[in-house]
This record gives structure tokens, C-alpha cells and sequence, in this order.
């Protein structure tokens, strides 16, 4: 009980100690607030699921984000000399370009780990370097202003109410959840990050499936990167910066083993949460910004110490 549901309790808990502490947490508006701020370490999180049950790890989320946002917001941009593309196109172009980014990075590191058997710290280390790199080149350092209403619209806006960027957070999560728990893929990715050997030795096509994973993290860091660029109302070239450690830290608080083959998409969203939750509900108490990262190494480092002993039993 405690391991199938203990992140949900941990999570209502903290709801509640909260909700105690300050007046105004479980407003409407606070709630909407903290919803948008989870909606991309969310969407980024759970691409960072996919590569972790296959016993990776995807260090170049961060600037993808800022690759794909920059990248997607000059094409979508009013702004004649701001942008690398001046004139605007339709919001679907500027969507498709910053999905493209995303998965052509994880291509790459998908590439290097699964033909070349570099280990994917050292490959998506380099991948974090070169897509910096690459935003830097690509806006001269500088942002790009000024995008189009439709283009922030999915930043910004709304349906019934609900925030736009929430929607997609819970869009991405449904179709992972299908992925992982529904199609032969899914059992796939399980099977490779539990026993690789075993899952190469049934017929299974372990590169492949080690590819795949990368493409979707990289797919989903480009979308996350539009959201970003979308909220702020331009492409920054310093957006992103280690966003990759929140996702690994609400992949890793939900649960998901970093031995591969032991997770579930459910328990990251509920990390993330955590990790926005947290994180707003201590902005909210006046506590400075430096505690709130002191809290989240110790979580991770509990998180996989946890995870440790279940697994080895020491």
C-alpha cells in the first residue's frame, strides 16, 4: 500500500499542511497558478519517463527548450527585425518547427546512445552544450519579441476556463498513459529498462526502442519550449536553464526507478505537482527561493534512496 500509493499521500498531505500554513493556497487562483507553473516541468517530465524506464537519461532538455522556443518564436514573430524570419506565418508552422527541433536534438542523442553505445549521460551532456550553443547562434543572443496573438494564445489562453497549457499537460499525459500502459510498445520500453539482455534475446528491437524514447523526450522538451516562449511572450536564449533537473526530480519522486523497468507516467505527474506545489506554497509562506532548491535535492536524494532500498533491500 505504501509503495503503490505512497506518493499520492505524500502529495494530499502536503496539500494539507499547506493549506494550514497560508490563507490564500487553495484559492482559485492560486490553484490556476500553480497548475501553469507544473504544466511544463510536466510535459517535460513525463518525455524524461520514457528515456528513464530504459534506464537513460536525458541531461539536454533544458536547451531544447530554449532551441525549440527561440527557434519556433522567429517564425512566429510580428516583428520585423526581431526575429530570423520577420514575417509571420501560420500558428501551425511555428508549432510544427519547434516540435521538429525537439525531436531532431533527441534524434541525435537517440542515434549516439542506441548505435554508438555511448552512455547517455555523456551524450546528452553534449547535446545540453551544442543546443545552447545553437540558441545563441541562431537569435545572436538576443530575444525574439513580439509573437503573434495565436502563436501565445497556447501560453496563454484559455478553454471554459482552463488554461491553455494545462490542456496539453493533460493531453500529453493521457496519450503516455495509452502508450506505456495500452500498445506492445509500451511493454517494450518496460521490457528493455528491466532487463535489456532478456528483452534482446525475445525478439525485441532494444536500439530501436532506446531511439524512440529519445525522440519523445526531445518531442515533447520542443513543446514544452513553445510554452515557455508563448507565456513570456518571446523566445529567450536563456530559457531553460536547468529545467532538466526538475524533470528528473519529478520523475524520480513519483516513483519511476533509475534502474530502469519501474514506473508509472501517473506517479511523475504526481511529482511534479509536488515539485510546483512545494515550490509555490513556500513563495507563498515568504521563504527565499535558495531553501526551495535545498528541499528539492534532499527529495531526490530520499526519492532514489527509497528506490534503493526497495530495490536491493539495503
Amino acid at each position: 500500500m505504501v509503495q503503490e500509493y505512497g506518493i499520492f499521500l505524500a502529495f494530499l498531505l502536503l496539500v494539507v499542511i499547506l493549506s494550514f500554513s497560508n490563507e490564500f493556497f487553495l484559492t482559485a487562483g492560486n490553484i490556476s497558478n500553480v497548475l501553469l507553473q507544473t504544466s511544463i516541468n510536466g510535459v517535460l517530465a513525463i518525455g524524461m519517463t520514457f528515456v528513464i524506464l530504459t534506464r537513460g537519461i536525458d541531461l539536454s532538455v533544458g536547451s531544447v527548450v530554449a532551441l525549440a522556443g527561440i527557434v519556433s518564436a522567429s517564425v512566429s514573430t510580428t516583428s520585423a527585425t526581431a526575429g530570423v524570419i520577420g514575417s509571420p506565418y501560420p500558428v501551425a508552422v511555428g508549432l510544427g518547427v519547434g516540435l521538429l527541433v525537439g525531436m531532431a536534438c533527441g534524434s541525435i542523442s537517440g542515434v549516439i546512445v542506441s548505435r554508438f553505445s555511448v552512455p547517455a549521460f555523456v551524450a546528452t551532456l553534449g547535446m545540453l552544450s551544442a543546443a545552447r550553443g545553437l540558441t545563441l547562434i541562431y537569435g545572436g543572443g538576443r530575444p525574439v519579441p513580439a509573437l503573434t496573438p495565436a502563436f501565445r494564445w497556447i501560453g496563454t489562453g484559455d478553454v471554459f476556463g482552463i488554461p491553455a497549457p494545462v490542456i496539453l499537460l493533460a493531453a500529453v499525459f493521457a496519450v503516455s498513459w495509452w502508450i506505456l500502459n495500452r500498445t506492445r510498445f509500451g511493454r517494450y520500453i518496460y521490457a528493455v529498462g528491466g532487463n535489456p539482455h532478456a528483452a534482446k534475446t525475445s525478439g525485441i528491437n532494444t536500439s530501436r526502442i532506446r531511439f524512440l524514447v529519445y525522440v519523445i523526450s526531445g518531442g515533447l522538451a520542443g513543446l514544452a519550449g513553445m510554452l515557455l516562449s508563448a507565456r513570456t511572450g518571446s523566445g529567450l536564449p536563456q530559457a531553460g536553464v536547468a529545467y532538466e533537473l526538475d524533470a528528473i526530480a519529478a520523475v524520480v519522486i513519483g516513483g519511476t526507478s533509475l534502474s530502469g523497468g519501474v514506473g508509472r507516467v501517473t506517479g511523475t505527474l504526481i511529482g511534479a505537482l509536488i515539485i510546483g506545489v512545494m515550490n509555490n506554497g513556500l513563495d507563498l509562506m515568504g521563504i527565499q527561493s535558495y531553501y526551495q532548491q535545498v528541499l528539492k535535492g534532499a527529495l531526490i536524494v530520499g526519492a532514489v534512496m527509497l528506490d534503493q532500498k526497495r530495490n536491493f533491500g539495503a
